[in-house]
């Protein structure tokens, strides 16, 4: 079993090969071109805004008032204001949600690579699981689930992404079905059963056309809020 003290080997070479990618930057392949993103753009933490409303009703239902974004890229996220059809709605996110603290965790940061020990209300994760290798995936989510008082919140791809490692393999390392990820949460969160989560789950599926798209899929065990 690999844990946070004893990582799989693969796990240790990504945690690398991601810290180079945020100072170096990296290609993406977007319909047959290379477009190289630098340093300063890599994960900037650009994921979060898509989820802003659902965790934020997940935060008011439970009263959260601190937050630690597990896998946070550089953090970007929590130093622009909040916008609404084109107007601006709060300052910050701390300050949209009403928060009194926000920790940022990445391993790839120099400044966020530490762990807390400590508990937060909410734990969130956006865009990070599906690069986690699939053998070190439950000992992650079990730390997310431990240091988490009030609920968990993670978003996931599930398919290939546009991405690519300085090796030329797909950045998304674990691309896995919903129903999948929804097991490794139920799983893991059966051992935490007063700690409600939210997926917030994209995969392939076909529009009335027959044509693939994505599709943003919900799974929590939150028994009465309506996301």
């Amino acid at each position: 079993m690999y844990s946070r003290d004893n990582p799989s080997p693969r796990y240790v070479e990504l945690a690398e090969i991601y810290a180079a990618m945020h100072r170096e930057g990296y290609d993406r392949h977007v319909q047959g071109r290379v477009v190289r993103v630098d340093g300063e753009r890599a994960f900037p933490g650009d994921q979060l805004p898509k989820y802003i409303a659902v965790i934020g009703r997940m935060i008011r239902h439970t009263g959260a008032r601190t937050l630690l974004d597990y896998g946070a890229g550089k953090g970007l996220q929590y130093s622009h204001p909040v916008q609404s059809d084109g107007k601006t709605i709060a300052p910050s996110l701390q300050k949209h949600w009403q928060l009194d603290q926000i920790v940022c965790y990445d391993p790839g940061v120099p400044d966020f690579a530490e762990l807390p020990e400590e508990t937060f209300d909410a734990v969130i994760s956006t865009d990070v699981l599906e690069h986690i290798p699939e053998e070190d995936v439950f000992w992650v989510v079990e730390e997310m689930f431990a240091r988490a008082a009030k609920f968990v919140f993670c978003n996931i791809a599930c398919y290939p992404a546009l991405a690519r490692l300085p090796n030329g393999n797909n950045a998304h390392v674990t691309v896995r079905h919903p129903q999948w990820w929804s097991g490794v949460f139920r799983a893991v969160g059966a051992r935490y059963p007063s700690i409600p989560f939210c997926l917030g789950l994209i995969g392939y599926a076909e529009n009335l056309m027959g044509q693939p798209t994505r599709q943003l899929i919900y799974s929590h065990t939150f028994s009465d809020l309506e996301l």
